[in-house]
């Protein structure tokens, strides 16, 4: 098992992917939710909220640049996302041809790939949406979705990552951003929340120590 409370690497990610490949009884949909956690960084409810047509134009063309609109988001706010991964392209479009070809959620015609656009585009083992609940927390209504989160674990449990969690994996998303350049504005951005100082005390930067720093200068 690996452990995971630290940042995954490029090798522990395409580890656990394979290990996914020959434990899971669901291996297309559960391969591509994997991927998609760490492809965007969304919540799990998030993900559970997406569409066919979040994903898909009507030509059946990936939506490079996309968006959570506010009925998605947990916030509320529309923010921007991307589908910018071939490993997740390739692996939804291994799943939603299962789906096609399992004739699940058709649309009326070829457009969406034959999907219906704006069926789920992840579904639970009933063939349905993944159920969300509503409760009322403190005054203001509160979302839950219990089926999506036991599939995560479920998927964690496959790819041989003890104690991971999807904000562990976010952590993960993350400090790739950081590595790439990305500042708390931008992160925030990508992950929905609003002030920069919420990611710092979320995300914090894995800062290197002066002496690493001044390593081979010239």
């Amino acid at each position: 098992m690996e452990r995971s409370g630290h940042i995954l690497s490029e090798d522990q990610l395409a580890a656990g992917a394979l290990r996914i490949r020959g434990r899971s009884s669901q291996l297309l949909e559960d391969l591509a939710l994997y991927y998609i956690l760490f492809a965007t960084g969304a919540r799990p409810l998030e993900i559970a909220r997406l569409e066919v047509r979040d994903y898909l134009d009507a030509n059946g063309c990936v939506r490079v640049a996309s968006e959570f609109r506010s009925e998605i988001a947990i916030n509320g706010r529309p923010r921007p996302l991307f589908f910018r991964s071939r490993r997740l392209d390739d692996a939804l479009y291994a799943y939603l041809s299962e789906r096609v070809a399992d004739r699940f959620t058709l649309g009326a015609d070829d457009n969406y790939r034959g999907l219906h656009p704006t069926s789920r585009l992840f579904l639970s083992s009933s063939g349905q949406g993944f159920e969300i609940t509503r409760h009322e927390a403190n005054g203001q209504k509160q979302f839950q979705c219990r089926g999506i989160l036991e599939t995560y674990r479920k998927i964690f449990r496959y790819a041989g990552f003890e104690n991971m969690t999807a904000l562990r994996a976010r952590r993960t998303v993350v400090a790739k951003l950081y590595a790439r350049g990305a500042d708390e504005a931008q992160v925030g951005l990508l992950l929905g929340i609003a002030e920069p100082s919420a990611v710092r005390a979320q995300f914090p930067r894995d800062n290197p120590t002066l002496e690493a720093l001044v390593v081979n200068l010239i």
